[in-house]
């Protein structure tokens, strides 16, 4: 898609200068328009790069995007609401600079702009530059005290067996391959493969002995499928992204017995907590924190959230004076001291520096830990 021109002079026409008198200088819709929206212009170059220059049909403006992507998430709403706000609320059109008459645009743009900085590595733009204009503001110090703690983070399934894990990263290889190989070139297999694991689905109520069995069924038809892609038949075809998946998930899942070449699947002891939990989000990882009636278990990620800490004492009622100074999203099942040493690497890359003091739980304490920190001059 192509970038539209973007005006300059875009307060001439704007619902600003029309309905400024209705905002008072505190009123966050007027802070937003005179502190945030400045800073989304200033970063429009890099948003440039998520689109084409003079290509494709004409693009929404991607400074308008960014700029109710950061206020639907200050007012907590979705697409369809937020798109409903830019088209009555009078305090989104003013804080982003409307112009009289633009047109709206449809909830899923949204969906797609934030695929879009996902895919140039743009998704933390809005909050860095939010950031960078309250270091500026003086409002957050390159060095303060802070607080560090993580939350989970669920992946798009909650959680798959062993045996749903590998039959559907068989279906999404055959349909991915069903669309690369013309029929006449595919494997005599084919037909069983693609009626037990494209057209079927296996029954769940069944006996344990049953779905064990299907299990080794299941590891023994990868391996067919796998062995045939790498024969010369097959080798003027390129895996492609889901039959890579298969072969990682059957290495993780299987172990192929000396002698007879037949896959087995491993025990729950083999098996590593980094292996595919789900063929559709690979980098998700299982977790468990507590024990007994306080474990908590997951499948997906970990976020650690940084926070900064005001030693100015607060009469009831008064904002707190503290900001997210960082946010950083890892694996599941790495620890919370492995978190903590990404947060420092992300924190350095924004500018600002160590903490002097860090308030966080026993996840993040060990020895070395306090010996680093004591040598550092930082507690």
């Amino acid at each position: 898609m192509s970038l539209p021109a973007f005006s300059t002079q875009a307060e001439l026409f704007s619902t600003a200068g029309l309905s400024g008198s209705l905002f008072a200088a505190t009123d966050r819709y007027r802070l937003f328009g005179r502190l945030v929206y400045p800073a989304l212009v200033r970063v429009r170059a890099k948003l440039e790069a998520c689109y084409c220059a003079d290509n494709g049909r004409l693009a929404i403006e991607p400074v308008l995007l960014l700029g109710v992507s950061l206020l639907q998430y200050l007012e907590g709403v979705p697409d369809r609401q937020a798109v409903d706000l830019l088209h009555y609320h009078a305090g989104w059109n003013f804080a982003l600079n409307r112009q009289v008459g633009d047109e709206l645009f449809h909830p899923t743009t949204l969906v797609n702009f934030r695929q879009r900085l996902l895919d140039h590595d743009l998704s933390t733009i809005g909050f860095a530059l939010v950031l960078e204009e309250l270091l500026a503001a003086g409002l957050v110090a390159r060095s303060s005290r802070q607080r560090l703690d993580s939350t989970r983070m669920f992946g798009r399934v909650s959680r798959m067996s062993r045996l749903d894990c590998v039959r559907e990263s068989l279906r999404l290889a055959l349909v991915e391959l069903a669309e690369q190989i013309p029929e006449a070139a595919r494997p005599e297999c084919w037909p069983s493969l693609w009626e037990r694991y494209v057209d079927s689905q296996a029954d769940y109520r069944a006996p344990l002995e049953t779905l064990a069995r299907k299990l080794v069924e299941a590891g023994a038809d990868a391996r067919q499928l796998l062995d045939w892609l790498a024969s010369p038949p097959a080798q003027e075809w390129a895996p492609g992204k889901q039959a890579a998946l298969l072969a990682r998930v059957f290495a993780e899942q299987f172990e192929v017995l000396a002698g007879t070449g037949a896959p087995q699947p491993k025990t729950k002891e083999q098996i590593s907590s980094a292996r595919v939990q789900n063929p559709h989000d690979p980098d998700a990882t299982y977790a468990a924190k507590g024990k007994g009636e306080q474990k908590k278990e997951h499948v997906g990620y970990k976020v650690q959230v940084a926070e900064t800490v005001s030693e100015v004492v607060l009469a009831p009622g008064e904002p707190t004076g503290n900001f997210i100074s960082g946010m950083v999203t890892h694996a599941a099942r790495e620890s919370d001291e492995e978190g903590a040493r990404k947060m420092a690497l992300e924190q350095q890359a924004m500018g600002l520096d160590e903490p002097p003091v860090q308030y966080v739980d026993a996840a993040y304490i060990s020895a070395r830990n306090l010996v680093t920190a004591a040598a550092e001059g930082r507690e």
